[in-house]
Formats: C-alpha cells, sequence, structure tokens
C-alpha cells in the first residue's frame, strides 16, 4: 500500500510540474499572440488598419516581453521553446497575407521569411529527431522580428495617410530581407554546431 501511495504521489507532482511548466507567463502571453491574430485578420481585411495595428503592436510588445521574464525569473521551458516560435511564425504569417494583400511589394520578403521559417522547422525536427533540444531564440531572429513588425507597420502608416515616401519601403523591406537571411545563415551555422557537439558526445560514450 505504501508503494502504491509514493507511485501516486509522484504522478501526481509529476503532473503538476507539467501544469506549472505550460502555465507560466512568458507562455499565456505566447497563448495571446496566437489569439489576437483572429482579431487583427478581421478589423485587417475590414479596413480597419488602425485598431488592426493596435493588436500587432500589442503582440509585438508581448513578444518583447516573454522572453525577458522567462530569463529573469527562470520561467524558461520545453513548451515556451516551441510555442513562442509557432506564435511568432503564426502571426508573422497572419500579418504578412494581410499585408500583401494591399501592398504587392512586399511579397518578396514574404517569401524569403516563408522560406527561412520553413528551412528552421525542418531544422528543428532534426534536431529533435537526433534527440537535441532545439535552441531558445537567438537576439539576431528576434531582431529580424522587430524590423518585420517595423516595416509593416510603417507601410500601413504611410498608406492610411496617403503619404509617398520615395523608396522608403523600398529600403525598409531590403534592411528587413537582409537581417532574415543573416539571421538564417547564423541559426544554419548552430544547427552544424549543435549536431557536431551531440556526434563528439555520442562518440565518446560509444568509447
Amino acid at each position: 500500500m505504501d508503494k502504491e501511495e509514493r507511485v501516486k504521489k509522484k504522478e501526481l507532482k509529476a503532473e503538476r510540474v507539467d501544469t506549472e511548466e505550460i502555465l507560466t507567463i512568458p507562455n499565456i502571453l505566447s497563448f495571446l499572440r496566437i489569439l489576437l491574430i483572429t482579431p487583427f485578420m478581421i478589423l485587417f481585411l475590414n479596413g480597419n488598419y488602425i485598431w488592426a495595428s493596435l493588436m500587432i503592436i500589442i503582440s509585438g510588445l508581448t513578444d518583447c516581453v516573454d522572453g525577458f521574464i522567462a530569463r529573469r525569473f527562470n520561467q524558461v521551458s520545453e513548451v515556451g521553446k516551441i510555442l513562442d516560435p509557432v506564435a511568432d511564425k503564426l502571426t508573422l504569417l497572419a500579418v504578412g497575407v494581410g499585408i500583401c494583400i494591399i501592398s504587392p511589394e512586399v511579397i518578396t520578403v514574404m517569401v524569403i521569411l516563408i522560406i527561412k521559417d520553413i528551412l528552421m522547422m525542418v531544422g528543428g525536427l532534426s534536431l529533435i529527431k537526433n534527440d537535441i533540444k532545439p535552441p531558445q531564440a537567438r537576439w539576431y531572429g528576434k531582431v529580424g522580428t522587430v524590423l518585420f513588425y517595423l516595416s509593416v507597420c510603417t507601410i500601413v502608416v504611410l498608406k492610411i495617410a496617403d503619404i509617398t515616401v520615395p523608396y522608403l519601403s523600398l529600403i525598409m523591406l531590403s534592411v528587413t530581407a537582409a537581417t532574415m537571411i543573416f539571421a538564417l545563415i547564423k541559426y544554419f551555422l548552430l544547427f552544424l554546431d549543435l549536431l557536431k557537439i551531440s556526434d563528439i558526445n555520442q562518440n565518446k560514450e560509444g568509447e
């Protein structure tokens, strides 16, 4: 009977740990970003650009804050490592689709973004398949995301105000695209390093 009670206590403790790992402030903020996608698309497609931009601003702020909270208050979790980039990618996809509808010049950057995210997803799955934990988002990835938001909001505001600034959109989108390509290269190098470290560790264990 004592043994059964100990097993039950361990199971309850494991369930409590899992729940605590999921219901952290950073993860709740990531869930919020996903929930904000629907009102953003509804507002944006109905021409309510100001309110749609407000949804994106809130989403962008939560994206900046959740990582800081996770590190500052030791709330980094395996769930968060997956949930945060998923929320980022879904938000970026929604914003990109919306912006491409009213600003075709964004399509090139959107294509680069999609290719980058697909390659990163494939890389992440490869790491998991090799029993390697995917790394947390790096600063260069966050910079690319911030520049994307900044470029998108600027383009929308200029269109709403009917203001034309020669080459501004082209310059901002070019810088954003270059940053995304830089981030992709850095993540690829990190991916190779993780595979190399894993191979070294496996060889040591086999000796």
